[in-house]
């Protein structure tokens, strides 16, 4: 049986802790789908497209990885798509703390199991609001 995993995120924009989670996770999957999720209550910063595009162009020499873009519940997704567990990454305990709410809930909903990463400690202090707030400034 294939094992793969779902990575869900807005990824507004996808850091490079998002790429080191992705990267651990190949070692343990056979398959990583990255998916991109749409959230219509969230005003995006970068477009769906380019977050997209910028995903798969960071990957392209991986043929286990791949991007898509989704709309329900990340269970349901995980169910279309046959993903066998949900992926995420951690950067520290409070991010643990959110994580393990939201993978006990899955689980009781859908018996999908979320499998953590710890991102790189170089990487750990770095969030998608951060780099926002640079790109507008042009840092």
């Amino acid at each position: 049986m294939k094992r793969s995993g779902l990575f869900p995120g807005s990824f507004d924009p996808f850091t490079k802790g998002h790429e080191a989670v992705v990267l651990k996770a190949l070692a343990v999957f056979d398959e990583i789908i990255i998916g991109v999720g749409i959230n219509s209550k969230k005003q995006s910063y970068f477009t769906l497209e380019s977050r997209m595009e910028h995903i798969a162009s960071l990957f392209v020499d991986y043929p286990a990885v791949k991007v898509c873009k989704y709309q329900k519940l990340t269970v349901d997704f995980c169910k279309e798509i046959g993903a066998t567990h949900i992926v995420r990454g951690l950067r520290d305990s409070k991010d643990f703390e959110y994580e393990k709410t939201i993978g006990h809930m899955n689980h009781a909903i859908s018996g999908i199991e979320t499998v953590f990463f710890l991102t790189s400690q170089e990487h750990s202090a770095i969030n998608s609001s951060i780099i926002r707030e640079m790109h507008q400034n042009h840092a």
